[in-house]
């Protein structure tokens, strides 16, 4: 049986590749956004349809971009459940950072969440339902050196879920936030070395990376939780934070 339409973004790989297996199983239908790897998003999406007798359909698209979003919405008529996944990181000092890199990290961490919620809301509002969950960090809580821009992008996806959450209440949609601690992802491989992984790991009291696959499970919950649970920023990092 079918539960619902569920949007996901940056999911051909890591974390939103992990959430979309999870609803799959779950028997949602879904729609996959990337901007990249559009041709090993279609090729997972055909084994999730076929694997979970599901529709899944994939999308290359720019979240940063309105009108490339726009493009997507019109082959889209119902959504149930949004999960704003897609980001970019970038470390180093803020000084040395080019304006065209901060602008594109905020469009990609931050735009994005008001571009998709604008095409989106409408439909959930129209059925008096729905659930929004941006993927955070840590970071947007407390900061982190040379990480200035990404930290910034997610205090600000935290503060843009809670007063969204404030003014969809009345409609009966909620929205909440995952705020993930250091995940084992090929974002994370891409920007820190074996050795900063290893000194991560020793700061955290369970000894180890997280998986995204336990980020998939917390989502899913989340989308499963009681509406009345809503505005929330809930952590996962191993105790660490």
């Amino acid at each position: 049986m079918m539960k619902g339409k569920v949007l996901i973004t940056g999911a051909s790989r890591g974390i939103g590749r992990s959430i979309a297996e999870r609803f799959a199983a779950e028997g949602y239908d879904l729609y996959l956004l990337c901007r990249n790897n559009i041709a090993d998003l279609e090729k997972f999406a055909a084994e999730l349809s076929k694997t979970s007798i599901i529709t899944a359909k994939a999308f290359q698209c720019d979240v940063g971009d309105m009108e490339s979003l726009k493009g997507v919405f019109a082959e889209i008529d119902d959504i149930d459940i949004v999960v704003n996944n897609a980001a970019v990181a970038w470390i180093g000092l803020l000084t040395d950072m080019e304006i065209s890199d901060w602008k594109r990290l905020m469009s990609t961490n931050l735009d994005s969440l008001f571009y998709i919620s604008k095409l989106s809301v409408p439909m959930m509002v129209k059925k008096h339902s729905g659930r929004i969950i941006n993927i955070s960090s840590v970071w947007g809580n407390v900061g982190a050196s040379c990480e200035v821009a990404y930290s910034a992008s997610k205090g600000g996806v935290n503060s843009f879920t809670k007063a969204l959450a404030k003014e969809l209440a009345p409609s009966g949609i909620s929205v909440n936030a995952i705020a993930c601690g250091v995940i084992d992802t090929d974002m994370n491989r891409q920007h820190l070395t074996d050795e900063d992984l290893e000194e991560l790991r020793g700061e955290i009291p369970m000894d180890r990376l997280g998986n995204p696959s336990e980020v998939a499970e917390l989502v899913l919950k989340v989308a499963q939780a009681p509406s009345y649970m809503t505005g929330q920023i809930i952590t996962i990092d191993g105790g660490w934070i």
